[in-house]
Order: structure tokens, then C-alpha cells, then sequence
């Protein structure tokens, strides 16, 4: 799970109990704790953007959100995790026993960072296409104006698409909503793009 360290193995209750008294999130996986990255100034605003656009464009609809501190339970991965934002259609669905996990998200959205990324493109990604009711995954890029939608299809597999630049728009059609990316990124500062190689100096025999 990243960079962190298992603490032991613990119930999903005494989890839960660890987690309520914790300051810091922290997932929960087989038995296994482990620790959240922080998030960046730029991550927090682009989530305060994003569930300021989406519950405007969903009220009236049966679709409602959640903020990143909801628990998601995906029983078939005995993972409790949490999604930067959650969008859930109709009546939402907790654990029996534990009624403040999640378990039939629609839409999910996670802000990269640096230190997420690879597992929340991976393994994450993998652990979400076994909740039955998951519809869209959305990978909003924090350092340049980019996300990545996997949509699923009637045929159960995940459609793909990368859309760039603050002058696109992204649909997402199973909530009927639409994102422009220059809203999405409104007021956010990208940082000067890598140069790929050191220029070519030119020295004078």
C-alpha cells in the first residue's frame, strides 16, 4: 500500500475504533493498518473546486456527495479506503454492521499527488473495479490541467480517455454532468514544465 508500514492485525472493529480517536486517515486492508500521505495546498483546493461544481450540477438528481472523509468498504478486498470525492446515485449502501463504510459508491475521483499516484492509478484503481456499483473513475492531475476517465461499458469493460488543457471539457454521462477543466483549475498555479534534458552548451575552442 504505497510507502507505508503495516502497524498489526486488527478486527475491522478495533480498525474502526483506532481510527476514530486517530487525527491522521488511515486505511484498513486484510487486517492491516496503514498510513495516509498528507495532502498538498493545491490537492485541497482542487477538491473544495471540484465538490463545489459537482453538487451544483447534481441538486435536483438522486445523485448526492461525499467528502474525502467518507469510508469506502469494498467487502471482496476486505479494504476500508478513502476517495478524495465520492458520488453516490439513489439509495446509498453501508456495511451491516458498520454504518459509516460506504459500499455502492457510482463516481469516484482522486487528486493525484507525487506520492499516491502510482497507487492510485494501480493497485487502488484495482480494488475499485470490484465494487459492482462503480460506474466512472476520474484521475484529476494536481500539477498540470489533466484527467484521466475510465467509464464502464455495456460489455463490463473500462473505456479510457486523457483529456488536457484548461480549454477542454470532460463528460461524464452516467450523472449527467459535465467538468470544464478551467473551472476545475480556476485560481490554481502549475509549476514551470521539466525540462527533458540539460540544454546544450556550446563552448568556444
Amino acid at each position: 500500500m504505497g510507502a507505508a508500514q503495516p502497524i498489526l492485525k486488527y478486527t475491522l472493529a478495533e480498525y474502526l475504533a483506532f481510527e476514530e480517536r486517530s487525527e491522521a486517515k488511515h486505511e484498513y486492508y486484510a487486517g492491516e493498518i496503514y498510513a495516509m500521505a498528507g495532502a498538498s495546498p493545491s490537492h485541497n483546493r482542487i477538491c473544495f473546486k471540484l465538490a463545489g461544481l459537482l453538487d451544483r450540477q447534481l441538486e435536483g438528481s438522486s445523485c448526492v456527495g461525499y467528502s474525502a472523509d467518507q469510508k469506502l468498504w469494498i467487502e471482496s478486498a476486505q479494504l476500508n479506503t478513502y476517495a478524495d470525492l465520492t458520488i453516490v446515485c439513489g439509495h446509498a449502501q453501508f456495511h451491516p454492521d458498520h454504518p459509516t463504510l460506504l459500499t455502492n459508491p457510482r463516481v469516484l475521483f482522486e487528486v493525484l499527488s507525487p506520492s499516491t499516484m502510482s497507487y492510485d492509478r494501480g493497485e487502488k484503481w484495482s480494488f475499485y473495479q470490484q465494487l459492482s456499483s462503480l460506474t466512472d473513475y476520474l484521475l484529476v492531475w494536481q500539477d498540470r490541467p489533466q484527467l484521466e476517465h475510465f467509464s464502464l461499458q455495456a460489455d463490463g469493460s473500462w473505456r479510457y480517455v486523457r483529456t488536457v488543457g484548461l480549454e477542454q471539457t470532460v463528460t461524464i454521462a452516467s450523472i449527467h454532468s459535465q467538468l470544464s477543466l478551467a473551472d476545475v483549475y480556476s485560481g490554481i498555479e502549475f509549476p514551470p514544465p521539466k525540462s527533458p534534458r540539460p540544454p546544450i552548451q556550446i563552448v568556444s575552442e
